[in-house]
C-alpha cells in the first residue's frame, strides 16, 4: 500500500482481491481510497516528528478485473462516492470507469473538494488540498497502474500483495451464498493462511 498524504486528506493506493458473495466470482485490481486525516496536536519541539492519523474514508475507486473475464477489461470497475462511517455505499457503475479508468481516475483526483462534499464531509481549507492532489494526480494514477489486475499474474502474487487483508477474505469466505462455485485453486493461498491462524 502507498499513502499520498496532504494537508487534510490522504490517498491510499493498493492491490485488492475479493470474492463476490452471491456467485463466488473473484475480482482484483487497484483500489484507490480518499480519506480524511484526523487533526493532531503538535507534539515536542519544532523538530519533533509529528503524528499522522489517516482515518475517515470519503470515496473509493475499485479498478478491478474479474478473474473469469478479460484481463485488462476492467469488467468489475466501479466506485463508491460515499461511506456511512467506514462502510462503503453501493457500487456505482459508469462507462468511463471501465472504458478509460486511468483518465477517469485522474479527473476524479482533480477536485477532491467535490469528492469530499459529495461524501457529506467537509475540509477546513479545501483549496490547498485541491491544488496539492491535482499536482500529485499523475503520480497517484501511476501508482494505481502498478497495482492493476494485469500486473498481478498468479494467485500467489495476489496473496502476497493482499495478505494483510486476510481477515476480510475470511469474512468473504464465511458469507458465500454459493461456496460450491468457488475456485479452490485460486483461493488456496488464503485458505492455507486461514488454517494456519
Amino acid at each position: 500500500m502507498q499513502a499520498f498524504v496532504f494537508d487534510e486528506v490522504a490517498v491510499l493506493v493498493r492491490h485488492w482481491f475479493e470474492i463476490d458473495l452471491a456467485d463466488s466470482h473473484m475480482e482484483h485490481g487497484a483500489r484507490v481510497e480518499l480519506r480524511l486525516l484526523v487533526e493532531q496536536p503538535h507534539r515536542g519541539t519544532e523538530s519533533a516528528s509529528q503524528r499522522f492519523v489517516i482515518d475517515q474514508p470519503a470515496w473509493r475507486a475499485d479498478l478491478f478485473d474479474r478473474l473469469d473475464g478479460t484481463p485488462g477489461g476492467f469488467d468489475a470497475s466501479h466506485f463508491h462516492p460515499r461511506f456511512a462511517g467506514v462502510e462503503p455505499s453501493e457500487r456505482n457503475w459508469a462507462d468511463p470507469v471501465r472504458d478509460t479508468p486511468w483518465v477517469w481516475l485522474g479527473g476524479q483526483l482533480s477536485n477532491v473538494e467535490r469528492l469530499v462534499e459529495a461524501a457529506g464531509l467537509t475540509l477546513r481549507r479545501p483549496g490547498m488540498d485541491n491544488v496539492q492532489v491535482r499536482v500529485a494526480a499523475p503520480q497517484i494514477v501511476a501508482a494505481a497502474q502498478r497495482q492493476a489486475a494485469t500486473e498481478c499474474r498468479s494467485a500467489r502474487q495476489c496473496y502476497a500483495l493482499t495478505r494483510d487483508a486476510a481477515t476480510s477474505v475470511d469474512l468473504m469466505l464465511d458469507q458465500l451464498a454459493r461456496p460450491d462455485l468457488l475456485d479452490q485453486d485460486r483461493v488456496a493461498p488464503w485458505l492455507r493462511s486461514r488454517s494456519a491462524r
